[in-house]
């Protein structure tokens, strides 16, 4: 990158203000979070748009689906199968490119406009005396402000909905709340308790009996959900948090068919927008659900290709791929039970901070997952964890791209090596000591929250880089 130490330069700068807003214990306007967010993500924005080094997937797979919209064609088969999510984004692209704005710029208007987004949304999403403050750290945010406007992942897009669809479903009140309260015996007790004096109709209609407000904000939080999945595949992960932050089985019924409204629509349109014939469409959708086995690039896999004298290399490995998928049902699943009955945010950063320490495959993009909710509801190792996975990608984004092909291979070896470096980082980082909720305190619950003691929808309760290589 011709301009890495001015960009590194602006990126350090603002993690040293975010780091002394937190010793000052400053609060910050909006306004002067957003000023100092836009202002920096534009400025990178610049150096990396007049730049001779463009990511590879950015100009190779990102481009011809904005192209292929543009000539109405499938974003997904016109790109070779580089773009294999739904054509949400690549529209985006399209009409931007139909007005003319160099692509270099319009490819990264997108994500960075969807990072800006993040910034009041992640005060939202921490709540209370400290939204401010979190809000004006993420605007310094340096993986983010990467993510957008050097590499132009989509990332911040995903992110930008996942977390509405979060501060939607928790709705006005505290914003903290519980998980699951009670052990499954004492659930499972009470639905047949229920059950015999209610009978099963009986039992099912007070389930679903609609808490006031509470569906309409479902549905708006569910079909901001299905907006994240239109960008990318991954915010699966969210949901689970989501759900547990509505109340009654009603509202999280509806919060997931509204989920899934989004991602038909823009799939059953295709025909309509994106002029792919209708016999293309089964293509398509085999197309968005096949992975590439990428892996070596991070952790474990990393170290592990050191049995095939491949330490490092970012390569095809189906076999490791497959353990390392197996191993993130299983972790997830144990991580899930552990949090059970935590805050959902809380819950949500566990799941996703696991995901990093156990997948087989990751570009510097990824690591941008869990930073709005650990920004929004900090750790002790937190800020370790925020400057040394922004370090290691700044490395992958401005050191390793002064070189290229033979050079840049070797370099790439002890970088993807050290990702492991991170890893007992990142389990320290997950909010051990608020596995459970705290007892609660003397507040008001919102009106249409309240749920009988013991059920899962008790009302709510406070605590006392990836290179230029791998396509995302």
């Amino acid at each position: 990158m011709d301009y890495a130490l001015l960009v590194g330069v602006t990126l350090v700068t603002g993690v040293t203000l975010a780091i002394v807003a937190q010793w000052r214990a400053w609060r910050p306007t909006l306004l002067l979070a957003l000023t100092v967010g836009i202002g920096i993500r534009v400025l990178i924005m610049a150096f990396a748009a007049a730049d001779t080094w463009q990511p590879v997937d950015f100009e190779e797979s990102f481009k011809p689906a904005g192209e292929a919209i543009l000539n109405r064609e499938d974003p997904v088969l016109a790109s070779e199968e580089g773009w294999h999510f739904l054509p949400t984004i690549p529209y985006m692209y399209g009409l931007l490119l139909w007005l003319g704005i160099p692509w270099e710029i319009a490819g990264r208007l997108v994500t960075v406009a969807a990072d800006v987004a993040l910034i009041p949304l992640v005060g939202k999403l921490a709540g209370g005396p400290d939204g401010r403050l979190r809000a004006f750290q993420y605007a310094c945010n340096p993986l983010g402000i990467l993510v957008a406007a050097v590499h132009g992942q989509v990332e911040p897009v995903a992110l930008a909905f996942g977390v509405a669809a979060f501060v939607v479903a928790r709705g006005p009140g505290d914003p903290h709340r519980e998980g699951l309260t009670g052990t499954f015996r004492d659930l499972y007790r009470h639905a047949t308790e229920q059950i015999a004096t209610h009978g099963l109709r009986g039992f099912l209609r007070r389930s679903l009996a609609p808490h006031p407000g509470a569906t309409r904000r479902a549905v708006y939080a569910g079909l901001l959900m299905g907006l994240a999945l239109c960008a990318k595949s991954w915010p699966i992960w969210l949901i689970p948090g989501m759900l547990l932050l509505l109340p009654g089985v009603r509202a999280r019924l509806a919060a997931l068919v509204a989920t899934a409204v989004p991602p038909i629509f823009f799939l059953v349109t295709l025909p309509v927008f994106a002029g792919t014939r209708i016999d293309q469409i089964p293509l398509v959708i085999a197309a968005i659900r096949h992975i590439r086995p990428i892996i070596g690039e991070w952790g474990w896999t990393a170290i592990a290709l050191c049995w095939q004298d491949r330490c490092g290399a970012w390569t095809l490995d189906a076999g490791l791929a497959s353990v390392g998928t197996t191993l993130i049902y299983i972790t997830l699943l144990v991580v899930a039970f552990l949090w059970r009955r935590a805050d959902p945010v809380d819950l949500t950063t566990a799941m996703l901070l696991a995901f990093m320490v156990v997948t087989p495959r990751l570009g510097a993009q990824y690591l941008l997952w869990f930073m709005p909710f650990l920004v929004a509801r900090p750790t002790r190792f937190a800020w370790p964890v925020i400057i040394g996975c922004s370090t290691w990608a700044a490395v992958g984004y401005l050191y390793l791209t002064q070189w290229e092909d033979h050079e840049w291979w070797i370099r790439h070896t002890p970088w993807a090596m050290s990702s492991v470096v991170l890893l007992p980082l990142l389990v320290a980082a997950m909010p051990w000591n608020r596995r459970v909720s705290g007892p609660p305190r003397n507040a008001a619950v919102p009106e249409g929250d309240a749920s009988p003691p013991g059920t899962p929808e008790s009302p709510p309760r406070r605590p006392a880089a990836s290179s230029d290589r791998p396509a995302g």
